[in-house]
C-alpha cells in the first residue's frame, strides 16, 4: 500500500471499484471508472504501477461476473476459450508495450472507432436484440473472432484497457450474430483471459501495488457479481441500454484528455 495514501482516498477508490466491478459485469468498460480514479488517487505514481494495479483488480471482479455468466446464460465455451487464449496472447504483447504508449496518437483513432461504434449500435435498434441463431457458428466466423477480439483487442487491453469489454460485447455481436446477454457472457470469458495475461506481465515486471489491488478486488468483487445477475435478469435491451452510455462516456473522457485536459 503506498505510504502516502489516505483513507479518504482509499474509500473513494473502493466505491470506484464497486462500480467498475457492476459496469465490467453488464456490458465492460468499467477501466473508464476505476483506471482514471487510481491516476487521480496516486498521483505520485509512476503509470506502469497504475496499470499493473489496476489489472490485478479487474481481474477479480471479471472472473466472478465470467462464472456467473457461464453457469445461467447460453454460452459456446470451446469458442470463448479460443478467443480467449488468442486474446491472452494479445495482452501479453500489449502490456509489453505499455511503458512506451504515446497516448497522444492513440487517443484519436480509439475515439474514431469508438464513434463508429456508437454510430453503429444507435442506427440498428435490433443490434444484439434478436435471439442468436440456432445451430454452430462457421470456422470463418469463428477465426474473424480470433483475430479481432482475441488478438486484436487483446492487444489494445494489454496496452491501455479502458472500454475492453465494450468492444468485445460489439465485436462479438456483430461477427458470431449473438444476442447481447451472450456476447456480455463469451466477452468476460475472454476479458478474464486479457486480464491475466497483462497482469502476469506487469507482475513480472514488478509494476503491481498488491496490497492495495487485493483491497479494491474484493469490492470489484462484489460489483461483478451484481451486476452479471442484473444483466442476466433484465436482458439484452438492459445490456444495450448500458453499452450506449458506456460508450458515450468513454468518447468524452478521451475528449477531455486529448484537448481539454492541462
Amino acid at each position: 500500500m503506498p505510504p502516502d495514501i489516505s483513507l479518504f482516498t482509499v474509500t473513494l477508490l473502493c466505491l470506484a471499484a464497486l462500480a467498475a466491478g457492476w459496469i465490467d459485469a453488464v456490458v465492460g468498460g468499467g477501466g473508464l471508472l476505476l483506471l482514471p480514479a487510481l491516476l487521480v488517487g496516486l498521483p505520485h505514481t509512476p503509470t506502469a504501477y497504475v496499470l499493473g494495479t489496476n489489472k490485478s483488480t479487474a481481474v477479480v471482479g471479471t472472473t466472478a461476473a465470467a462464472v456467473t455468466y457461464v453457469r445461467k446464460a447460453p454460452i459456446d465455451v470451446r469458442t470463448a476459450l479460443r478467443i480467449g487464449l488468442a486474446a491472452l496472447g494479445g495482452s501479453l504483447g500489449g502490456a509489453f508495450f505499455a511503458a512506451g504508449i504515446n497516448s497522444e496518437v492513440l487517443r484519436p483513432l480509439i475515439m474514431a472507432v469508438l464513434l463508429g461504434v456508437l454510430a453503429f449500435v444507435l442506427f440498428r435498434p435490433a443490434f444484439g436484440t434478436a435471439p442468436a441463431p440456432s445451430g454452430p457458428v462457421s470456422r470463418r466466423r469463428v477465426v474473424a473472432a480470433v483475430l479481432v477480439a482475441g488478438l486484436g483487442i487483446g492487444f489494445y487491453d494489454g496496452l491501455i484497457g479502458p472500454g475492453t469489454g465494450a468492444f468485445l460485447v460489439v465485436a462479438l455481436t456483430a461477427i458470431l450474430h449473438m444476442d447481447l446477454v451472450s456476447s456480455s457472457a463469451t466477452a468476460k470469458v475472454v476479458n478474464v483471459c486479457t486480464n491475466a495475461g497483462a497482469l502476469t506481465m506487469f507482475a513480472i515486471q514488478g509494476t503491481v501495488l498488491w496490497q492495495l489491488g487485493a483491497l479494491l478486488a474484493l469490492f470489484n468483487l462484489v460489483g461483478g457479481l451484481v451486476g452479471a445477475r442484473m444483466a442476466l435478469k433484465r436482458g439484452a435491451g438492459f445490456v444495450r441500454g448500458v453499452l450506449v452510455v458506456v460508450v458515450v462516456a468513454l468518447l468524452c473522457k478521451l475528449a477531455y484528455d486529448q484537448w481539454l485536459a492541462v
